[in-house]
């Protein structure tokens, strides 16, 4: 992927030199930020994650300061460090997931999504790259577009306004090596900015002691990525382009287990916003490839042999969208509409003989989704304002395929229409309290990876489904935000959501056996399927409180989570959807002291959830407890300190169908120097 990488770099500098040659309008505030938040978006429960948590995360790694969001969750406990990627995506509001999204992801208005699998490519994001991510906690899909079923994280990138050039260098526990640079410039009336980012390290031994045979390994990785962006005056508004290249391979505790990802993105934005009509164009491409190995472990651990190469998986998503913002009297509208598309194969070879593995597989197909939508935010008076919106997307999957040991299996064209919809209400009740409310309608395509992908984790083995229905929520909310004073705020919000047709990997059978599209399994076989349904009710609640040079934080999240379910599903009825806890708090403290040093900590808990859709293994309930600092030195310089899982608490990740025992996140310690021009 090199000449992608090439490319990149072109469109960047071609932009950059027109950059430098634009006169200079003092009239046109360059940002490189999207359109302004709609008036409408005071109606739906959100929070933001600003920049300094951001930066100042322990771990270096962009998913970790996120789970400040009240009921983020990702489909394992572990990190983009260790983990497959396949595991990392991301869900709101207790919903469950099969490891694949189901809250759509943007960074600059782009889905971020990996086009075959579904998961976010958080290494391939540098954390000091981003002024925020604000995070929209209910679903429905309005102006975000298709797949924002459980809620929209927005990823917001910075510029000068936000942040300087700078550099830092950290050396952490087990050869934890972190670095990175950026260099932003104001040229003419526009920017440009570039983050360049860089990581390794030995890892640790996934597998708990206990647990470890002679095949246990610890879980090395290295982590690449540069990302180069160009904003620019253009006419009554500016452009902004933007490109990217990563690179990340991971061994996940065992010399067979291995996974890598390769990528890189490019898209162009037109946004004028202080305008009579404000609106926005935009474009973009994602290409991505993917390999894993996977391994048959003997019951003891003792041996190990190659039972799955998933050698190549190229992907690419292509998009576009564009948004019109006309104002009539009191009514602020939103008119636009999308048009995206994913295509993607997996290759992969399988059935070891001894000596190599003699089988191949291909499969895999092309999914579109074009759609329309308007919004109308109605300032019924200056206290309360009513949103109420609607979306139509008309939908294709088509060109898939199955082949296996050259027999070739073509699935017919299905396609459909998806009606959704918004509607939300706010109100100023004292100048201090606010309430609002709101109901939605969303909906999610299923992954080419869901449709045509079968695929091993140890011992058990899940078969794709190519007949698998979108999922589609429904879901109501209402709370209330309390600012009492300019430096405290309340918001707390219940909420039910309804995700029907949810996919999920359910348990069918049992091995040792041959099963369909896997062979021998020694573990459990699963099939992606729809439930009826999961239903999840809660409340979700953030408190922050400035007190001095002491800013604090607390959210938590309560989730009652249920998945319903008959006929092949009918086992799940009424249990818990995996990896879903019931509980989950957040508090963060951080402090100047008399302006010598900035230091911090963060507390994280999670009650028991559950690896399996059977709940026949829990995983236990954990507390992390992370600390970071920041001493000035001099000239821009500053020592950095900071530790992971403080008390080395055991978080179990994982646990296999033989009762071995996954963790995740040991105590990690580093030392390091930032640099700040």
């Amino acid at each position: 992927m090199a000449y992608r990488a090439a490319l990149l770099c072109a469109v960047f500098l071609s932009s950059a030199a027109h950059a430098q040659g634009a006169p200079v309008d003092e009239m046109i505030t360059v940002t490189g930020r999207a359109l302004s938040p709609a008036p409408g978006a005071a109606a739906y429960a959100t929070t933001t994650v600003g920049r300094d948590a951001l930066v100042d995360a322990p771990s270096g790694q962009l998913e970790n300061p996120l789970f400040a969001i009240p009921g983020f969750q990702q489909f394992r406990r572990s990190d983009s460090r260790v983990a497959n990627p396949t595991s990392q995506g991301v869900t709101l509001r207790g919903i469950g997931g099969n490891a694949t999204s189901r809250t759509l992801v943007l960074l600059d208005g782009v889905p971020v999504l990996d086009p075959f699998f579904g998961f976010v490519p958080f290494s391939g994001i540098a954390p000091e790259s981003l002024a925020a991510v604000r995070a929209t906690l209910g679903g429905g899909s309005g102006g975000f577009g298709a797949g924002a079923l459980s809620g929209t994280l927005e990823l917001i990138s910075a510029g000068p306004t936000d942040r300087t050039s700078g550099a830092h260098a950290r050396y952490g526990s087990r050869d934890n090596v972190d670095l990175g640079a950026a260099l932003v410039e104001t040229v003419g009336a526009g920017f440009v900015a570039i983050d360049a980012a860089y990581a390794e390290g030995d890892g640790f031994f996934p597998v708990a002691p206990e647990d470890q045979g002679a095949v246990d390994t610890a879980s090395p990785f290295e982590q690449t990525s540069i990302t180069a962006r160009a904003v620019f005056a253009a006419g009554p508004g500016e452009i902004q382009v933007r490109g990217s290249y990563f690179e990340d391979d991971r061994q996940r505790g065992q010399a067979l287990v291995t996974s890598g990802i390769e990528g890189a993105d490019a898209s162009i934005r037109y946004v004028a916003d202080d305008v009579a009509l404000p609106f926005e164009a935009l474009a973009y491409v994602q290409t991505r490839d993917f390999n894993a190995t996977f391994a048959r472990t003997a019951p003891d651990r003792s041996t190990e042999q190659p039972a799955l190469d998933q050698f190549r998986t190229p992907s690419t998503g292509l998009g576009i969208k564009a948004e019109v913002r006309p104002t009539f009297g009191a009514h602020n509208l939103r008119i636009g509409g999308d048009w995206r598309r994913t295509v993607g194969e997996t290759n992969e070879k399988f059935d070891f003989d001894g000596t190599e593995l003699t089988a191949f597989r291909e499969a895999g197909g092309r999914n579109d989704i074009v759609g329309a939508f308007i919004e109308d935010d109605w300032q019924l008076t200056e206290d309360l304002i009513v949103t109420a919106g609607a979306r139509l997307d008309h939908w294709w999957i088509d060109e898939g395929r199955f082949i296996e040991r050259g027999a070739r299996t073509s699935f017919p064209l299905r396609t459909g229409f998806e009606p959704t919809g918004r509607l939300g209400v706010a109100y100023d009740a004292t100048g201090a309290l606010k309430l609002r409310g709101a109901a939605y309608l969303g909906w999610r395509l299923p992954t080419l990876n869901e449709l045509y992908r079968p695929f091993r984790v140890g011992p058990d083995g899940t078969a794709s489904n190519p007949d698998l229905s979108p999922e589609r929520s429904r879901g109501v909310e209402a709370g209330f935000d309390y600012q009492p004073l300019s430096t405290a705020n309340l918001s707390v919000t219940g909420f039910y959501v309804r995700a029907e047709n949810a996919i999920a990997n359910i348990t069918l059978d049992s091995g040792p056996g041959v099963f369909p599209q896997l062979g021998f399994v020694f573990g459990s076989f699963r099939q992606r399927l729809n439930l009826d349904a999961i239903d999840a009710a809660g409340v979700e609640a953030i408190g922050t409180l400035a007190l001095g040079p002491v800013d604090l934080k607390a959210t938590y999240a309560f989730t009652d989570a249920t998945q319903d379910g008959e006929g092949l599903t009918a086992a799940q009825d009424g249990f818990r959807p995996p990896q879903v806890p019931r509980h989950r708090v957040f508090l963060s403290a951080d402090a100047n002291v008399f302006d010598l040093a900035r230091i911090g900590a963060t507390l994280r808990y999670s009650s028991v959830q559950f690896e399996d859709d059977l709940e026949a293994r829990p995983l236990d309930d954990f507390v992390q407890l992370d600390a970071h600092a920041a001493i000035p030195l001099a000239a821009g310089f500053a020592l950095t300190l900071a530790a992971e899982n403080l008390t080395d608490t055991d978080i179990e990740d994982a646990i296999d169908v033989r009762g071995a025992t996954f963790l995740a996140r040991p105590r990690t310690l580093w030392a390091g120097l930032r640099w700040r021009r």
